[in-house]
């Protein structure tokens, strides 16, 4: 339990599945188990989403250790406890998942007419995935959580998702699978090291160099798939051409950081010296990712797959910097994962607001929207420019920390990964030009209505945070400093010991 004796994290955690229940508990007529299905699960999530803004508030930005911690005997017989608990590193990603999840029940109010309370009931079990798993501070919890999330997702894309659904639903689930057993032998081997899988604990046990290579590795190839790192990526572009919007808000906003997140978690304190060993390896898929991607995205003619694209190039600067070992590097790429889910997520409602009212995500099949749909332009403009880091908007800050950071570990690799902001601004801005200011190329289109009030309502907090995240980051660089730091000095510790023991 927390110094309160009040167990807030496994409130937001659970407390979705209690709305999951209700939701399946109800009887009653098709029609009227679809609105008690929505307006329950919008509920739910917006009581979570009160509970991660008061955890938001009563965190103490000043010590780097884990707050609110809540502890159980799980499987005491070999070593499991039930230990939650959130730091600077996670207690933002708790909020983001929260922030998005009503915002993706908001979205699909009016799209999703089939399998509602199945739906609903998928996406709160998401929730509860994504939520444990950033407050799980037990490798065996962690890896629960990790891998449950996949179980929501696969449904959301195989079920209500487009023509291919079902290819890229399996596609994403064998992927992340295949990767993610490696990491599990990793677990086990650390539990039996350290006789418990309590992350405190096994962060004390001094692994020798070799183990410390083959574990890295094994986590690394869990963690490679979720961000996605090329050329472990092509799963992301079916999973988002073929995903709901709401499925493709989550995806983006939420579900590509579990990967990042693990690195700055698992990989980085546990294994320092394969961390170091591997980091120039690390960098060049970053830039390779960063330059490639961005690439294939200019010659993209469907939406969805331009900015799927896009934020494999995103992450790519998010894992440049969490690789640099310095607190701009990695405070850097810490905001950039919070900024980029919430700009990639409004994306794809961008995107989804037009294929609602046209079905189609061809670019070239519109053209002229500002002239019929001048809220939605401006709105759309507004995530375009986060998206191309425009200064003042939630893109910048981060990037620019990620290339002050890459620029002392390395001139070349902050230019490599500089050309990504080049050719992303080239992309984005095409896009947004051949959508919203080219001339009206179909006259179905003059029919088109702008932004109803449910849809500003979903847009809103998404505005808000691109401008206050541009504007004032350091309120969110807060949280990551303490934690940062310590980050640093026990990774700059653990390098200096072998050299220590060899004189």
């Amino acid at each position: 339990m927390n110094a309160a004796g009040f167990p807030i994290l496994s409130l937001l955690t659970f407390l979705p599945l209690l709305g999951a229940a209700v939701i399946m508990l109800v009887r009653g007529d098709e029609q009227t188990l679809a609105s008690n299905a929505r307006w329950t699960a919008l509920w739910t999530s917006l009581i979570v989403m009160v509970l991660s803004l008061i955890l938001w508030f009563r965190f103490d930005v000043g010590t780097s250790a884990y707050q609110f911690e809540e502890r159980a005997s799980w499987f005491p017989e070999v070593g499991l406890d039930y230990h939650m608990g959130v730091d600077g590193i996670s207690v933002l990603f708790v909020l983001l998942s929260t922030v998005l999840t009503p915002i993706c029940i908001i979205s699909s109010w009016e799209a999703v007419q089939s399998r509602v309370r199945e739906y609903m009931v998928a996406f709160l079990l998401l929730e509860t995935m994504m939520v444990g798993m950033f407050c799980a501070v037990d490798l065996v919890l962690f890896y629960v959580f990790f891998e449950g999330v996949l179980i929501p997702m696969f449904l959301i894309i195989g079920v209500w998702g487009g023509p291919r659904r079902v290819y890229a639903a399996f596609k994403l689930f064998l992927y992340t699978l295949l990767g993610s057993v490696l990491m599990l032998l990793a677990i086990l081997a650390l539990w039996y090291s350290a006789g418990t899988s309590d992350l405190v604990a096994v962060m004390q046990v001094q692994l020798p160099r070799f183990t410390q290579m083959w574990m890295f590795l094994a986590f690394f190839a869990a963690f490679a798939v979720k961000v996605p790192m090329w050329p472990v990526h092509t799963w992301l572009p079916d999973a988002h051409v073929e995903a709901p919007t709401a499925g493709s808000v989550i995806l983006a906003g939420v579900l590509l950081k579990m990967g990042a997140y693990g690195f700055i978690r698992f990989s980085i304190p546990l294994f320092p010296e394969a961390a170091q060993y591997f980091a120039p390896w690390i960098f060049a898929l970053s830039v390779i990712a960063v330059i490639y991607t961005s690439l294939v995205a200019l010659a993209q003619d469907d939406m969805k797959k331009l900015i799927a694209y896009s934020s494999v190039a995103h992450m790519g600067i998010v894992t440049l910097g969490l690789f640099t070992f310095n607190q701009q590097g990695i405070s850097g790429a810490l905001l950039q994962m919070i900024s980029h889910g919430v700009v990639s997520g409004a994306l794809f409602l961008c995107v989804g607001v037009l294929y609602d009212r046209v079905h189609s995500r061809e670019i070239a099949r519109y053209g002229g929207v500002a002239k019929i749909m001048p809220g939605y332009a401006l709105v759309f403009l507004l995530f375009t420019m986060g998206s191309v880091a425009l200064p003042g908007t939630a893109g910048f800050p981060g990037e620019f920390l990620v290339l002050v950071g890459a620029w002392k570990s390395s001139p070349w690799v902050a230019l490599g990964g500089a050309t990504g902001m080049i050719l992303g601004a080239g992309y984005m801005l095409w896009l947004y030009r051949r959508v919203v200011f080219s001339r009206i190329t179909r006259d179905d289109l003059r029919a088109l209505l702008d932004l109803s009030p449910r849809e500003y309502a979903m847009f809103a907090p998404l505005i808000l945070l691109t401008i206050w995240m541009g504007v004032y980051p350091s309120s969110f660089l807060q949280f990551f400093q303490a934690s940062v730091g310590a980050l640093i000095e026990r990774h700059e510790a653990a390098l200096a010991l072998p050299r220590l023991a060899g004189m």
